[in-house]
C-alpha cells in the first residue's frame, strides 16, 4: 500500500504540469514579422511599378491634363501664362492646382525650377499617390477576400491598361480616381475591418472638391451607408453636415484668394454646365455610347472576365455593381461624354476581374498571360506612341528661349494654328515666349461673340490673310497638323516660311487632328 501510495503521490502537493509550448502561426512574432516583410515587397513593388509607368507615360492624351493644373499652377506661382476661360467665368476650382503650385514653389524658392523638373515632378508626385492608392486597395482586398482572390485582384488591377495610361497624369479624373480608392478603404463595405466614416467621408468631400462630379460616384455609396447605419440621425449631424459644410469652406476660402472675390464654383459649375449646357459645345455622343463604346474600351480585356466576376459575386458585392451602373446610366443622360469620366469606377470592377480569374483554376494560367499581353500592347502604344507630337513640339519650341534671350536676334512669336488647347503651353516652355493659340470659348450669350477657331477652319487662307495683312505683323514660328498644309500653302510661301521640323503624333488622324505635327520659321 505504501509503495502504492507513493507512486500516486496522494496526500501530497501535486506539481505543476508542464504543457509543451508549441508555436502559433497565426500569431506568432515570426509570422507577424513575415506579413510585415511581404507587405514591404508589395509596397516597393508598387513603387517601382508606378515610376515605371510615369517614365513609359510620354503621350498626351486631352487638354485639361496640363490647362486645368499645370498652366493654371505655372501661372499661380511665376506670375505669367494662360487661363482659360473657365478660369475666368469662376467655374474651375483652385484646390487642385494648388498641389502643383506648392511643388512649383518649391522648386522656385529652391532654384531649380528647370522645364524639366516642372513637367516630371508634377507626374511623379502623381504616381506616388497613385501607389498608395494601390497599396490600400490591395489591403481591402485582403481583409474581404482570400489571400489568392486578392493577389489575382492585384494583378488585374496593376495590369490595366487603362489606369496604366491615366494613373500617373495630372488630371482631375486622376486624382478623382485616388481619393476614391482610398475613400473606398474606409468605407463600410461587408466584412470590412478597417471602416471609418469620419476618413472615408473627409476623403469623398475632397474628391468632389476637385470635381463636383465625383458625387454621381458616391451618391449610391452614401445612400447604401445611410441605410445600413442604425443611427441615421447621428450620421447626419456628426458626419455629413459638418465634413460637408467644412470642405466648402475651405473650397470657398481658396478661391476667394486666388479669384480676389466671393466664388462658389461648385454653384458656377452646375450653372453652366447644366443650365447654359456649355459641356455641350465640346461634343455629344449618342445616349448608349458608354454601353457600347466607352465602358468596353475603358475595362478593355479584361470586359469577359468582369462579366464572369458579377455572375460569381453579384450578392456580396451588389452595391459596387450597383455604383458601376449607376455611374455609367447618370452620365449617358449627359451629351457630352469621355472615356475618362468613368475612370473612377475601374478599380470597382478589378475586384470582380480578380475573383473571377481566382475560380478559373485549370485556365487560370493562360487566361492571366493573354490578359497581361493584351494589356501590355495596349498600354505601351498608347503611352508611348499614340498622341505624343503635342509634347514633343513642346521640347523643339523650349529651345527658343534661349534664343529670344539674345538681345541681337528679334525675339519668338509662335502661332498654334490647331485645334485649340492640343498641346501644353508656358508650363511645358517655362519662359514667357510670345505665344498665341487660336481662341474657342462657347457661347455665353454674349452679344458679338464669334469662335476663332471656328471661324479660321472655316477658310484658313482668308484668315491668316485678314489677321496679317502686313508682314511686320506676322509670327516668327507657325506650329500646324499636315492636314492643314496644303490649304494654306500659299501663304506660307508668300510670306518665305519655311518647314524647320516634322515631328510624328499619331497613326490614327483624325479631322483637324494630323499625324504629323509641322514647325514652319518666318525668314
Amino acid at each position: 500500500m505504501e509503495n502504492l501510495r507513493s507512486r500516486l503521490k496522494l496526500g501530497s502537493k501535486a506539481k505543476d504540469v508542464k504543457l509543451r509550448k508549441r508555436r502559433s502561426l497565426l500569431y506568432s512574432k515570426e509570422d507577424g514579422r513575415f506579413l510585415n516583410h511581404g507587405l514591404l515587397k508589395v509596397v516597393v513593388f508598387t513603387v517601382v511599378f508606378r515610376l515605371v509607368n510615369c517614365v513609359l507615360v510620354q503621350t498626351s492624351f486631352v487638354p485639361d491634363e496640363y490647362w486645368q493644373s499645370l498652366e493654371v499652377a505655372h501661372r499661380m506661382v511665376f506670375k505669367y501664362g494662360y487661363l482659360t476661360w473657365e478660369w475666368k467665368a469662376g467655374i474651375r476650382g483652385f484646390t487642385f492646382p494648388l498641389f502643383f503650385a506648392f511643388l512649383y514653389k518649391i522648386l522656385h524658392l529652391l532654384n531649380y525650377d528647370s522645364v524639366h523638373l516642372l513637367i516630371w515632378l508634377p507626374r511623379v508626385a502623381q504616381a506616388l499617390l497613385a501607389a498608395f492608392a494601390d497599396v490600400k486597395f490591395y489591403l481591402l482586398i485582403r481583409t474581404l477576400e482570400t489571400e489568392d482572390v486578392s493577389r489575382w485582384t492585384f494583378f488585374c488591377h496593376l495590369c490595366s491598361w487603362f489606369s496604366w495610361f491615366c494613373c500617373t497624369r495630372t488630371l482631375t479624373n486622376t486624382a478623382e480616381t485616388t481619393l476614391t480608392c482610398l475613400a473606398l478603404f474606409y468605407f463600410p463595405l461587408p466584412g470590412s475591418k478597417t471602416y471609418s466614416s469620419k476618413k472615408y467621408l473627409s476623403l469623398v468631400a475632397l474628391a468632389v472638391l476637385v470635381r463636383p462630379t465625383a458625387l454621381i460616384v458616391w451618391f449610391p455609396l452614401l445612400m447604401c451607408h445611410f441605410w445600413q447605419e442604425e443611427d441615421k440621425l447621428r450620421l447626419i449631424t456628426h458626419r455629413y453636415i459638418p465634413i460637408g459644410i467644412l470642405a466648402v469652406l475651405i473650397s470657398a476660402l481658396i478661391d476667394c484668394l486666388f479669384y480676389e472675390k466671393w466664388t462658389l464654383v461648385q454653384l458656377n459649375f452646375i450653372k453652366f454646365n447644366i443650365l447654359h449646357g456649355v459641356a455641350d459645345f465640346y461634343g455629344s455622343h449618342p445616349w448608349h455610347w458608354y454601353f457600347s463604346q466607352g465602358f468596353a474600351v475603358v475595362i478593355g480585356p479584361h470586359l469577359p472576365f468582369f462579366l464572369h466576376g458579377c455572375i460569381l459575386a453579384f450578392r456580396k458585392y451588389r452595391i459596387l455593381l450597383a455604383t458601376v451602373l449607376w455611374t455609367i446610366v447618370v452620365y449617358s443622360f449627359l451629351p457630352h461624354k469621355e472615356f475618362r469620366f468613368i475612370y473612377p469606377v475601374l478599380p470597382f470592377c478589378m475586384i470582380f476581374c480578380g475573383i473571377s480569374l481566382a475560380h478559373l483554376k485549370a485556365w487560370r494560367q493562360p487566361a492571366a498571360a493573354l490578359l497581361l499581353v493584351s494589356n501590355l500592347v495596349l498600354a505601351l502604344y498608347t503611352g508611348l506612341i499614340h498622341q505624343r507630337g503635342t509634347l514633343d513640339v513642346m521640347s523643339h519650341l523650349q529651345g527658343l528661349c534661349e534664343v529670344s534671350s539674345d538681345s541681337a536676334r528679334p525675339q519668338s512669336d509662335i502661332f498654334f494654328l490647331m485645334p485649340c488647347h492640343s498641346t501644353p503651353f508656358y508650363s511645358h516652355v517655362h519662359c514667357p515666349l510670345k505665344m498665341r493659340i487660336l481662341e474657342c470659348p462657347p457661347d455665353l450669350g454674349e452679344d458679338g461673340y464669334a469662335e476663332e477657331a471656328a471661324q479660321f477652319y472655316s477658310n484658313p487662307l482668308l484668315w491668316l490673310r485678314t489677321a496679317f495683312p502686313y508682314k511686320s505683323s506676322l509670327p516668327t514660328h507657325l506650329v500646324l497638323f499636315d492636314v492643314l498644309e496644303k490649304e494654306i500653302s500659299t501663304f506660307l510661301q508668300a510670306n518665305n516660311f519655311t518647314r524647320t521640323a516634322e515631328i510624328f503624333h499619331t497613326h490614327i488622324p483624325e479631322g483637324r487632328v494630323g499625324g504629323s505635327i509641322f514647325i514652319y520659321e518666318r525668314h
